[in-house]
């Protein structure tokens, strides 16, 4: 479900998605209306736009949140730097990315959010780290605390910014899914963080990502 308060990007997203391999867009809506259209479609994916007139993103995100089972949601955004995408992040988002991202990397963004999976465009969140360098962790005292992961789960850590699902983790480092979701629990404790987005942000200021930056879009190429 894509969620814009213009109707020119809902339309360029919905033609783009619906023409993917295994993509549907079940609906679109304006701010206002999304609650009540994603309780009524139940999408698997929402891409959210973080600044609208009407009902801005934020507090969109916050009703989301208060589904059952809310589903994974992406800001939208058209700035490198967003001030709210922060609070975004710390509230329950899965990722953001720029509204301009290549069409062909698109559809490859919702299978990884579908997938639990996170997206972070690398261009925006080298310039959100940049502008709000505390945004993975707050305190040094945050970041030396990667260092009291294993070294197994330092790599599982690492998959995690590249916004791999714990499925897509497992294939990589030969490991069964609920290993891998035992490794990913155990990282958001010692790391005292709650969504994956977090800690792969928290892996980014901590220097354990290449200069590229951590992006599902990098592992496809």
């Amino acid at each position: 479900m894509v969620v814009d308060d213009e109707a020119l990007v809902r339309s360029g997203f919905e033609l783009i998605l619906n023409a993917s391999d295994g993509i549907q867009v079940v609906a679109t809506a304006e701010g206002a209306q999304a609650a009540d259209v994603i309780r009524r479609e139940q999408p698997d994916v929402v891409l959210l736009d973080i600044r609208m007139p009407d009902v801005d993103g934020l507090t969109v995100l916050g009703e989301i949140q208060t589904l059952p089972e809310p589903p994974p949601v992406a800001m939208l955004t058209t700035f490198d730097t967003d001030e709210y995408i922060v609070t975004a992040l710390r509230s329950g988002a899965a990722g953001f990315l720029l509204k301009d991202t290549e069409p062909e990397q698109l559809a490859h963004l919702v299978r990884t959010l579908a997938a639990g999976g996170v997206v972070l465009s690398p261009k925006a969140s080298r310039a959100l780290l940049r502008s709000h360098p505390g945004a993975g962790a707050p305190q040094d005292a945050d970041v030396a605390r990667v260092h009291l992961l294993s070294d197994r789960e330092r790599d599982v850590l690492v998959l995690i910014a590249e916004g791999l699902s714990n499925a897509d983790i497992g294939t990589r480092i030969h490991l069964s899914a609920g290993t891998v979701k035992d490794h990913v629990s155990s990282i958001l404790t010692k790391l005292r963080v709650s969504s994956r987005v977090q800690a792969a942000l928290l892996a980014e200021r901590a220097g354990l990502l290449s200069d590229d930056g951590a992006d599902p879009a990098r592992s496809n190429g």
